[in-house]
């Protein structure tokens, strides 16, 4: 086959150039078609499939038709194709016939399709909405139009779809695999893998499809033949090397399951399909949860993963303003950008994000701040408006974050609004292992940390029970203190610090241990105090006694009461009252039963910490215990000395009612949360006179306490605690002729050694101190 060498020239009419055909003279059209029939094999029909025969111009491939405008010498191409062969009307190009090979057909096409004239398109100003292109006709009139022709990834051209000027865009290609079918003879080895990606022939069989050019804001396509998957485009709301293994939250698997569900799943889907579901996108999110616990971490983190725009991170706080309408002017601005994007590009919008902090600040219940001149109301009614008002955005995600989601406005806590609550609570035992990895990634990259705490994290995991992930990370930077501090001579700081033995051990967590306490940990060391004079099995109403407590806190599988507690998922509340005398020795068994409990979470509640408080503030902090303990799988809360929490006194004003009316409840409200246990335990010294009041019979179990009567037990317990000799305690034991509390007791001994020589106790020393006591 011959080659002749033409010269570029214009088309003869600009309506060809909707073809993507080049044009010739009659007569070289004729020789050239002649030389294609001739390489034609008897079996290849691709040159009869085309409307005209292919030929090479230069190094790129087009279908030829004869023209009797054009010279002999020239060939003619619209614009668009010279653009992309880089060919100006004065070049010269080399032209021969082309016969495809076998496996010249492609398989797949994908076409990016945009406007010529784009702003024509969308009105004055190019403010108009985009313009709907149906691809399913949209492909029936391409393979009408171009059928047989040659394309290459990168090509342009143009086309007249229903009176509108399209330029189309090969995006993607793929050829047809036939090496594995009888009669295609190995066709597929003249082409290597790297061309069958860049080139092939559109044929009826190629699988058609079509996508929008990024960023685009004058058309939207919709139909089955959109890129992206079957039914439509799938939106690509998440980056391709999105991992959340490396975004350094741990423990939240759950969570990010949650929200992925909830708040992104229908954002992955064609917006055509969304619509035949009858659907909106969720366009709002609350996290909230214990301080510390990763809340506004995961918002941050979700804003890098997404294929969306820059997330604007805003305090609460921050959009209160002084002036006049500030405050609902900064709302509106959070969302002007998505507005006016979604106003251009429709559903093809991409997705604004807005992550709102500390949302408790501004987002208060409606009418319950009389102080401010309503400006929390107005930021309210503004954000409602912007979320889910008559103008609502479909292109908006926004998160907020709160430690106390009580105070949220309901409205903005519907569905359509902040509609996904997603509670980001404290991790368990596989999270905070988790969390731990994280943190000393770094320090095992470096060869910084023992192979002692690689192997041993799992134990320092479950002596971390209730911490927050902020808590796990501070007690990381306690436990670099310890061998930061080992590593430095305290007493001269001006030698260099010892950088080759810097590594971090077992024993430096276990002393980071001490310094870092949970919020919503057990205060062991409080509740060990209450004991600190010993603890005495005296006898066996004592051990009577202790053993039912034991029973309602942990004795094995074989215990009723703790299967029902521990395990039973209809007993997720229970509640003790013990009884007794004063100084019969109740808030020591309480705290004694709390610490060997071994619950992560327990709290005390007693008179001593709300001394002043008004009748509110002590409702308040009640309150905010049992709250805590609802955040914990298990937790405890001793309220000591009831009557005084009260206020209750047998003469004047007898009791506060408000604080009566708040136990009342609280004792007998459920932890809310599927999965929380919560104990409680109450101390008291007049049963008899909170009986009328109601609070006897709030808790589920009585226990009772008793005062020491018996002189073997009088004298067990001074031969423990206080060291007597056998002797000597039976003789004071006998001589003590009235019940005593134990606790008075313990402090009588306790002041007959401070007043006997050698701190050995005299019993006649004794027996003045008891004296002196009133016994």
């Amino acid at each position: 086959m011959g080659k002749i060498v033409l010269q570029v020239g214009n088309l003869p009419s600009n309506r060809l150039a909707l073809t993507n055909k080049v044009y010739l003279s009659p007569q070289v059209y004729a020789f050239l078609l002649e030389a294609n029939a001739r390489g034609s094999g008897p079996g290849d029909g691709r040159g009869a499939a085309a409307a005209g025969p292919l030929i090479t111009v230069g190094p790129h491939i087009y279908i030829a038709e004869g023209n009797p405008s054009v010279p002999d010498d020239k060939i003619a191409l619209n614009g668009l194709q010279r653009r992309f062969a880089q060919l100006s009307l004065a070049n010269r190009v080399e032209v021969r016939p082309f016969v495809p090979p076998g496996n010249y057909a492609l398989a797949t096409l994908e076409i990016k399709v945009d406007l010529l004239q784009k702003k024509a398109s969308t009105g004055a100003g190019g403010s108009g909405p985009p313009r709907e292109i149906d691809t399913n006709r949209l492909a029936s009139d391409f393979l009408l139009n171009f059928e047989g022709h040659v394309f290459e990834i990168g090509q342009t051209l143009a086309m007249d779809f229903e009176g509108t000027m399209m330029e189309l865009t090969v995006n993607e290609l793929r050829q047809m695999d036939l090496s594995g079918i009888s009669g295609s003879g190995g066709a597929s080895s003249n082409n290597d893998d790297n061309d069958s990606h860049r080139i092939g022939q559109f044929l009826a069989p190629t699988v058609l499809t079509f996508s929008r050019p990024q960023g685009s804001i004058h058309l939207s396509l919709v139909g089955d033949k959109v890129a992206g998957g079957s039914g439509g485009s799938a939106n690509t709301i998440f980056l391709s090397d999105f991992d959340f293994e490396k975004l350094g939250i741990g423990g939240l698997d759950a969570e990010f399951n949650q929200i992925f569900r909830r708040a992104f799943a229908s954002r992955i889907w064609p917006a055509h399909v969304i619509k035949q579901l009858g659907i909106n996108h969720v366009r709002g999110m609350l996290l909230f949860g214990p301080p510390g616990c990763g809340k506004t971490l995961i918002a941050r983190q979700i804003g890098k993963v997404l294929n969306a725009r820059e997330p604007k991170i805003v305090n609460g706080p921050e959009i209160l303003n002084k002036y006049v309408g500030g405050s609902e002017e900064k709302v509106r601005e959070l969302f002007a950008e998505a507005e006016k994007e979604q106003l251009e590009m429709g559903d093809h919008s991409m997705l604004h994000i807005i992550i709102l902090d500390e949302m408790d600040a501004i987002c208060k219940s409606r009418g319950s701040n009389r102080s401010d001149s309503g400006v929390s109301d107005s930021v309210v009614n503004q954000l409602l408006s912007k979320i889910d008002g008559v103008d609502s955005l479909n292109n908006i995600l926004l998160i907020g974050m709160t430690n106390r989601k009580d105070m949220i406005d309901d409205a903005l806590l519907r569905p359509g609004r902040l509609e996904v609550h997603v509670e980001i609570g404290l991790p368990d035992t596989k999270g905070r292992l988790q969390i731990l990895g994280i943190h000393t990634k770094s320090m095992k990259e470096s060869n910084r940390i023992s192979l002692e705490v690689i192997d041993r994290l799992d134990e320092i995991s479950e002596k971390t029970k209730n911490f927050s992930g902020a808590e796990i990370e501070g007690l990381v930077k306690a436990a670099t203190s310890y061998a930061l501090t080992r590593c430095v001579d305290v007493k001269d700081l001006s030698k260099a610090p010892d950088e080759k033995n810097l590594i971090v051990q077992f024993d430096d967590f276990q002393r980071a241990l001490d310094d870092v306490a949970p919020k919503f940990g057990a205060k062991s060391q409080e509740l060990k105090a209450m004991y600190r004079n010993g603890f005495v099995p005296y006898g066996d109403s004592f051990d009577l006694l202790m053993g039912n407590m034991d029973r309602l806190i942990e004795q094995g599988d074989i215990c009723l009461m703790n299967i029902l507690f521990r395990t039973s998922e209809k007993t997720p509340l229970m509640s003790v009252l013990l009884q007794g005398p004063p100084a019969s020795g109740k808030t020591a068994v309480a705290a004694k039963v709390a610490v060997e409990s071994g619950f992560p979470f327990v709290r005390m509640i007693s008179a001593d910490d709300m001394i002043g408080f008004s009748e509110t503030a002590k409702c308040q902090e009640i309150h905010k215990s049992f709250l805590d303990s609802y955040k914990s799988p298990l937790s405890l809360i001793l309220i000591d000395d009831i009557e005084r929490i009260i206020d209750y006194v047998a003469i004047g004003p007898r009791f506060s009612n408000v604080v009566l009316q708040t136990l009342l409840v609280l004792l007998k409200k459920v932890p809310p949360d599927h999965g929380r246990r919560l104990l409680v335990i109450g101390t008291t010294s007049c049963p008899h006179l909170l009986q009328d009041l109601g609070l006897v019979h709030a808790f589920g179990v009585n226990q009772s306490t008793s005062l020491l009567e018996d002189p073997l037990q009088i004298a067990e317990v001074l031969r423990v605690a206080a060291h007597l000799t056998e002797s000597d305690a039976e003789a004071i034991g006998n001589a003590i002729l009235k019940p005593i509390g134990i606790k008075t007791l313990l402090m009588v001994a306790e002041m007959a050694k401070q007043g006997s020589k050698g701190g050995a106790v005299d019993v006649n020393v004794f027996l003045e101190c008891l004296h002196t006591v009133g016994y």
